[in-house]
């Protein structure tokens, strides 16, 4: 557990620049702008506990704590790591936590009611890729007879394709093959599932009924905590998983298992984490949370400046047991700019942890858009909705309003350039083409996408017992 010292708020001249951008900004978003605050903030709220998971993509919090950057909005900050993600998102409903490093998809899920129901929302994303497909040895060895090779060397990105075979020889011998991710609503879990369907492997539907996402499943995929991948996999209760790091290059040291893809290469600067509190919190305590985004923004940036240049001194940051715990080499080897899968096969992937550029903090109302589609295609949404839903949900949970009050701010101090902010957007992406099947995503025609895929509900269709029924 860390704990800042505490200090005094800090004054700032008024803000007419950052006035101007703030407005400018939140009119793009088609929010309403009823205040921004000028001069000095005020937090409500000056003793915070935050949670998070023992993951590398908690750095911004870690960062943030370390750096100062929380001591200098007035803020005295408890980071406090919890056992699970079910736990970390009851704790902040209950007000036990004051806010917390989030799945994407835990904001969305709870709004919605899957699982826990809860308003929650988040005004700053934690990260871009991260993740990563690892399988045990003895899958590996059989997958490895499927996959094309170059110079000796395993030719990426591995499709799930090579993996069917396997998945088809387990059948055959009247074995479930089974894979570990972190949580139902989980960026791993969307994931994973996006990686088999890609590849013709049926990762199985959620219905009202059946919660175990297992109904028609030719892949069995269950919950399993992160720093719990790896141990699980060697104990062979389940034959691969899709985690953050630095869970699976610790199956690569341990010599366990071999990463086959990462997420960069299965959907290319997708959103990872967000920071998460609930509605009543954030309406609460309004300058506590835009000073909690301000330092974050600045951890952020610090973390992706310079072309990385702060990584190794990240790395050591994170490798104390307080954060992650890992050995500061396995941290470093997906930190720094590399990632290896098989041992001894290291590769460069300069984006595979992006925390700032390509406005990596900014909550989009499409990467939200796109989580939904995926609850929707897996049947953790049961019913059709229209497209205008989609957008009515990912307005109610992603904050950019907040978002760019806190960035405004910022850039009226100094501590940040205007031009590291899309003040213009309306909140959607352009169409995002770069994925490991290549179907495009338009955040604006989420039905459309849906329909697009082989496997998946699409339109009306419902899970019914052991069975889809097809809609129109």
């Amino acid at each position: 557990m860390k704990a800042s010292k505490r200090t005094n708020t800090p004054t700032h001249p008024t803000r007419r620049g950052a006035l101007q951008l703030a407005v400018a900004g939140l009119i793009a978003v088609g929010v309403s702008l009823t205040s921004v605050t000028a001069g000095a903030l005020e937090p409500e709220k000056e003793e915070l506990k935050f949670g998070f998971i023992k993951l590398t993509d908690m750095a911004p919090l870690a960062i943030a704590y370390e750096k100062g950057f929380f001591e200098d909005e007035g803020l005295y900050v408890t980071l406090e790591p919890q056992a699970n993600w079910k736990v970390l998102l009851d704790r902040v409903i209950d007000g036990e936590l004051d806010g917390a490093h989030m799945l994407a998809g835990q904001p969305l899920g709870a709004t919605i009611g899957f699982g826990t129901q809860a308003h929650v929302i988040t005004a700053f994303s934690m990260d871009l890729n991260g993740n990563g497909i690892t399988v045990s040895n003895a899958v590996w060895e059989q997958m490895k007879k499927h996959v094309p090779h170059k110079d000796g060397k395993p030719v990426h990105p591995i499709k799930a394709d090579t993996l069917k075979p396997v998945v088809e020889s387990y059948r055959a011998e009247g074995k479930p093959f089974k894979m570990g991710m972190v949580f139902p609503v989980s960026t791993h879990n969307y994931e994973l599932r996006y990686w088999l369907a890609a590849g013709g492997i049926h990762p199985g539907y959620y219905s009202p009924t059946d919660i175990s996402g297992q109904i028609l499943a030719d892949a069995l995929l269950s919950v399993t905590p992160p720093p719990q991948m790896p141990a699980t996999m060697e104990a062979g209760t389940i034959y691969g998983y899709c985690v953050g790091e630095p869970w699976n290059q610790q199956a690569v040291f341990k010599g366990i298992g071999v990463p086959v893809i990462t997420d960069f290469e299965i959907w290319k600067n997708n959103p990872e984490k967000v920071f998460g509190v609930t509605k009543a919190w954030a309406e609460e305590h309004p300058e506590t949370h835009l000073a909690v985004v301000k330092a974050l923004i600045r951890a952020a940036i610090w973390l992706d400046e310079n072309d990385n240049a702060n990584r190794p001194e990240a790395v050591e940051i994170l490798a104390r047991s307080e954060y992650v715990g890992a050995d500061a080499e396995v941290i470093a080897n997906s930190m720094t700019g590399t990632f290896e899968y098989e041992k001894g096969d290291k590769r460069p992937v300069p984006d595979f942890n992006v925390f700032f550029r390509y406005f990596a903090t900014y909550p989009y109302f499409s990467d939200a858009v796109w989580y939904l589609t995926q609850m929707r295609r897996w049947g953790q949404i049961a019913e059709y909705k229209p497209d205008s839903w989609y957008d009515e949900v990912a307005r109610k949970v992603y904050r950019p309003d907040i978002y760019l009050k806190a960035a405004a701010l910022l850039v009226d101090e100094g501590k940040a350039a205007k031009d590291d902010f899309p003040w213009d957007t309306d909140g959607y992406r352009p169409p995002q083409t770069e994925f490991i099947d290549e179907i495009p995503f338009d955040g604006r025609a989420p039905n459309a996408y849906l329909n697009r895929f082989p496997i998946g509900l699409k339109n009306k269709d419902r899970v019914v017992g052991a069975e889809v029924k097809a809609g129109s």
